[in-house]
């Protein structure tokens, strides 16, 4: 973390705007708290990555909210969008002065596994940085031409020092930004049963062929471990294994579109309605 926030520092001068990735199911948890400080007064374009596998109404009211910043541009992506460049440039045009007679160098800032370097290889149109499922793939800070117009800088994803508050960690773990060998799994698929039996309940059952999602956490990973025949002496349920097939299957979209927080979880007030 320290490396890479000194790279980030010593290049920021040369940056004309910051695109900040993040996690379209958790935007508020994925937003790094370091970046701000980071990019100064150098505008920003947040992009609501994986935004296919977060449901949209709640990424409509993300977008909402970070609609209201003045200095700074929002839109929800996939993977499979078209169009990412040309959304890039446009919000880039309209946040920077139009005299320019040079590239446009933008720095691509996110936490690990949010999927910056997918975007990376799309902004450039060829496969420049490795892709995987997993944190920490980019390793070092790297200068990518991504046409006449455009220089990308790439930078290691890093989280900050303090996970706060405590359910952000645990967001954060759940989607994967933080290495699988540092979580228990036991820990976090408690805080995800609990989350979707409240918000998602009838798809998790309609997925697991359940009638009904039992309201305790326990009880829905060990029906899940039931369900998937995670058995051992005396029809025992593996915690560990159902645990992990739960955090699995909600990683891979399993139960459709999840978002794992809305504002209104995360203490951000409703916009203000203007015919009041």
């Amino acid at each position: 973390m320290a490396t890479a926030k000194r790279e980030i520092r010593t290049a920021m001068p040369s940056v004309d705007l910051v695109i900040e990735v993040l996690d379209a199911r958790i935007p508020f948890s994925s937003e790094n708290p370091l970046v701000a400080g980071l990019r100064g007064n150098k505008p920003c374009i947040q992009v609501l990555n994986k935004s296919d596998l977060a449901d949209p109404a709640v990424t409509a009211e993300w977008l909402a909210h970070l609609a209201r910043a003045s200095d700074l541009r929002a839109f929800s992506h996939t993977v499979k969008q078209s169009g990412l460049r040309e959304q890039v440039m446009t919000f880039a045009r309209g946040l920077l002065p139009t005299t320019r007679n040079r590239p446009l160098v933008a720095m691509i800032l996110g936490i690990p596994n949010v999927g910056k370097s997918t975007l990376i290889n799309k902004l450039a149109g060829r496969t420049i940085t490795k892709t995987a499922n997993k944190p920490a793939v980019t390793q070092h800070q790297q200068r990518v031409q991504a046409g006449s117009d455009l220089v990308l800088l790439d930078t290691p994803g890093f989280l900050w020092p303090r996970l706060e508050p405590e359910a952000c960690g645990y967001r954060l773990a759940v989607t994967g930004a933080i290495a699988d060998r540092v979580v228990d799994y036991g820990d976090i698929a408690l805080f995800a049963a609990r989350f979707l039996s409240r918000r998602y309940g009838p798809a998790v059952a309609a997925f697991y062929g359940m009638a009904t999602v039992p309201e305790d956490p326990t009880e829905l990973v060990e029906a899940i471990g039931r369900r998937r025949g995670f058995l051992g002496k005396g029809g025992v349920v593996d915690l560990q294994r159902a645990a992990e097939r739960l955090i699995h299957d909600l990683r891979d979209g399993k139960f459709g579109p999840i978002s794992l927080e809305t504002p209104a979880d995360c203490g951000i007030a409703p916009p203000a309605d203007p015919t009041t």
